[in-house]
């Protein structure tokens, strides 16, 4: 039986990081991973999705550089190729973060981590010994229990279709259906985006997300409100046949499900631990991490916290120096997390919306300001910039920042920086811009376009 100070179960970002840290500060680790090494981000997530926004957004480039006097025929786009290429730098990802855990000294152990008691884990025909668990095992794609839901794709298989469909259904009104509405349509693919209630991204500022529906549907995306989907059949045209609350009949080549994830805690004998669970499934989490047996830990997405790879390895790291550092007093600051949608415009947020601003009963001055960006004025494509900030009126202090924009991520995250360190409007006007550049609008609005709260 092996003896270790530290064992992770779940070689995603912020188990992996935890890991090694920990190890960098003496302690014997072992990770476990059933799966694939990075997690979700890296294999199935936030780098395949974002390779896949680039992919599809090289179409309305070349319409664009018409303007610019390129000429280009024969333009083809290959999905096999991206999809390759794509698998091809997935693999080069999983190898990096193996010489990681071995220039780390982590032992890592393929197969599923089942815990027997607090101090043993079992994997395989192995049973591990520990002082400590920590479980990363972060979130599973969500699927409702509806005749034919097996004829239903996931975030975890999507990226690898055999062939391009002509014509998809995306359920969802989150980041993932979001973006994949978007890399599908500007593939060329007939989306329909189908969403069971009145509104999408309900925590983001609606005069953003209102906008970017806008800009959506010019782009040709079949948005949905109110759309119930009951079941799917599998139809003799070999197409898929919906069940669904339109009177229309409905058949597409591909169903992608992308209603929520649920934490991945199946089968790790949580019921031999004290672990405790919320009504969710997400494992509850106190002090510096600890579960409410003391001598197991969880963090990252399965604690139900948010679910951001950045804030997982702030999560991981932060706790390895708890352990093994003597850092007592260390604590993970959730506020001011600055975050970005994918969607073609990008959405960049950090702070307050307005929605939050008048729940939380401030008195606060909006700028707005709306542009078509410079990069499209010789263009046929008519696609608008928004920029908003939403700032307190007492005390000048920026709450929010809100961006609709190709590259929102870009200029977001130095803003962030600002934002954290508790900029006001004053301190945004005297910055002196970069021009000519989207972002310098964020320095250079004067006056509100309204005053709300108070």
């Amino acid at each position: 039986m092996s003896k270790f100070d530290l064992v992770v179960i779940g070689a995603g970002s912020g188990g992996i990081r935890c890991a090694r840290m920990a190890s960098r500060y003496g302690a014997k680790v072992a990770i476990i991973e059933d799966r694939y090494l990075g997690g979700t981000c890296v294999n199935v997530g936030c780098v395949p999705k974002k390779l896949y926004v680039y992919g599809s957004s090289f179409g309305d480039m070349f319409e664009d550089a018409k303007g610019y006097g390129w000429s280009a025929t024969d333009i083809v786009f290959a999905w096999e190729t991206l999809r390759d290429q794509k698998i091809r730098e997935i693999n080069r990802l999983n190898d990096i973060y193996k010489t990681i855990l071995e220039d780390s000294d982590v032992h890592l152990v393929i197969g599923r981590g089942h815990i027997i008691d607090p101090h043993h884990v079992r994997v395989n025909d192995s049973i591990l010994n520990t002082s400590r668990i920590v479980i990363a095992t972060g979130g599973w794609p969500s699927k409702p229990k509806i005749p034919g839901i097996e004829l239903a794709k996931t975030s975890n298989d999507i990226f690898d279709l055999e062939r391009l469909p002509k014509k998809i259904l995306v359920v969802g009104g989150g980041y993932i259906a979001i973006e994949f509405a978007g890399i599908f349509n500007a593939l060329g693919v007939k989306t329909i985006l189908s969403y069971r209630g009145p509104d999408i991204l309900k925590n983001f500022d609606s005069e953003i997300v209102d906008n970017l529906l806008i800009e959506m549907e010019k782009n040709g995306v079949d948005i949905r409100f109110n759309h119930n989907l009951y079941g799917l059949i599998q139809h003799e045209s070999g197409q898929i046949k919906l069940d669904h609350s339109d009177v229309d009949e409905l058949l597409v080549d591909e169903v992608l499900l992308a209603i929520g994830r649920v934490p991945n805690t199946e089968g790790l004998g949580l019921e031999n631990t004290s672990v405790t669970t919320r009504d969710n499934g997400s494992i509850e989490v106190f002090d510096h991490f600890r579960t409410c047996d003391e001598s197991i830990f969880a963090i990252g997405d399965v604690t139900g916290t948010i679910a951001l790879t950045p804030v997982a390895l702030v999560e991981g790291e932060t706790l390895a120096r708890y352990l093994f550092n003597r850092e007592s007093n260390i604590s993970v600051d959730y506020s001011e997390i600055p975050t970005t949608i994918f969607s073609q415009p990008n959405i960049g947020t950090i702070g307050l919306s307005e929605e939050k601003v008048l729940e939380l009963g401030f008195e606060a001055d909006v700028y707005v300001s709306e542009f078509k960006p410079m990069r499209l004025s010789l263009s046929n494509r008519n696609q608008k910039n928004i920029f908003k900030l939403l700032v307190e009126c007492n005390t000048g202090r920026v709450l929010g920042l809100h961006i609709l924009a190709s590259d929102a991520g870009e200029i977001l995250q130095g803003f962030a920086v600002a934002l954290k360190a508790g900029a006001t409007k004053a301190d945004f006007d005297r910055t002196i811009g970069i021009h000519p550049t989207a972002a310098e609008e964020l320095v250079t609005m004067r006056h509100p376009t309204r005053t709300i709260g108070g």
